[in-house]
């Protein structure tokens, strides 16, 4: 890397771009950055897909702006890249949910049941590397299809969508105990009411919301999956029930709809306070110092590696 960098200057996007270039660096940046974050990144997408984005670039750094578990998991799957992360208090309440030492003494107290863990992406590299198998929103229908019949399924950590796979696939599961707060604060009355004033609007949801909230929506994905039901409906009208930036990527790639972002109780739009915290400047800060940095022990990163790997083999 050059070691002499360009002193800033008044225009922070241009300043980020030239220390990009200099630090060799590939900028991601999660569905649910602000829009300015999402406008001067190489990729916009999901965490998982992201990771593997800059898998395929030979950037020496990763600038992950997003939260902590998926700066983690970009580093499990390139563990020779630097990678830092905007604000490093960005969190998670799904993460945060389910700690590894609950997890392990839960399965030590339970080890005559040989639960086949699996574990939603939102989880850190300690949880992880106690898994079987890892899953995300869009493949989790089939990476449950896949377990074995004769283990009982822990499904960890987020309690909603494992109750929506079981759903679709008719595998009965036990949940652990948790869920994404923006997701839940979607509640059945505010939904039907933004359609009450939209009539002809469809819905699409993701499945981290309730299942009062799932039950109104004409369709139920991921939020990589939410870019082509949009692009496909006949509808004009969309009311999307997910995290309001969202629908700046939206909007950028099936332009001429009318995106409505879903209203919860307390507000007209649902924003992530913890995605929040990645800003333009912390992000200039984070490539000029080249921290907050993302480190993980080699035996955590291989442990919590092999269940990504099983998906990636039963995702086929």
């Amino acid at each position: 890397m050059n070691a002499t960098l360009l002193a800033p200057s008044t225009d922070l996007r241009a300043d980020i771009l030239a220390l990009k270039k200099e630090r060799n660096a590939v900028i991601l940046a999660h569905n649910y950055q602000n829009a300015d974050i999402q406008e001067i990144a190489d990729y916009v997408g999901d965490s998982l897909g992201l990771s593997f984005r800059a898998q395929e670039t030979d950037a020496d750094v990763i600038a992950f702006c997003g939260v902590h578990f998926m700066a983690e998991t970009a580093k499990i799957v390139n563990p020779s890249k630097t990678v830092v992360l905007p604000d490093a208090n960005a969190g998670c309440s799904l993460e945060d949910s389910c700690q590894p030492e609950d997890l392990a003494a839960f399965l030590e107290a339970n080890r005559e049941k040989n639960y086949y863990v699996i574990t939603y992406i939102n989880s850190s590299a300690a949880v992880k590397a106690l898994s079987d198998v890892i899953c995300t929103s869009g493949n989790a229908v089939r990476i449950v299809e896949a377990a074995p019949k004769d283990r009982p399924i822990l499904f960890a950590p987020d309690q909603n969508l494992g109750a929506w796979v079981s759903q679709q696939t008719g595998r009965e599961m036990d949940y652990w105990n948790g869920n994404c707060y923006i997701h839940v604060e979607f509640t059945r009355d505010s939904i039907r009411r933004i359609k009450e004033e939209h009539p002809e609007a469809v819905v699409v949801a993701h499945p981290e919301c309730t299942t009062a909230v799932r039950l109104l929506a004409d369709e139920v994905c991921s939020t990589e999956k939410m870019v082509d039901f949009c692009r496909n409906t006949p509808a004009q009208d969309i009311i999307v029930v997910t995290e309001a930036n969202m629908l700046h990527r939206l909007r950028r790639e099936v332009p001429g709809k009318n995106l409505i972002p879903g209203p919860t109780e307390r507000c007209a739009c649902a924003e992530c306070r913890y995605m929040k915290l990645n800003t333009l400047e912390k992000l200039y800060r984070c490539l000029r110092d080249l921290e907050p940095e993302v480190t993980l022990d080699e035996s955590l990163r291989q442990a919590a590696e092999a269940p990504i790997l099983r998906m990636l083999e039963l995702s086929k």
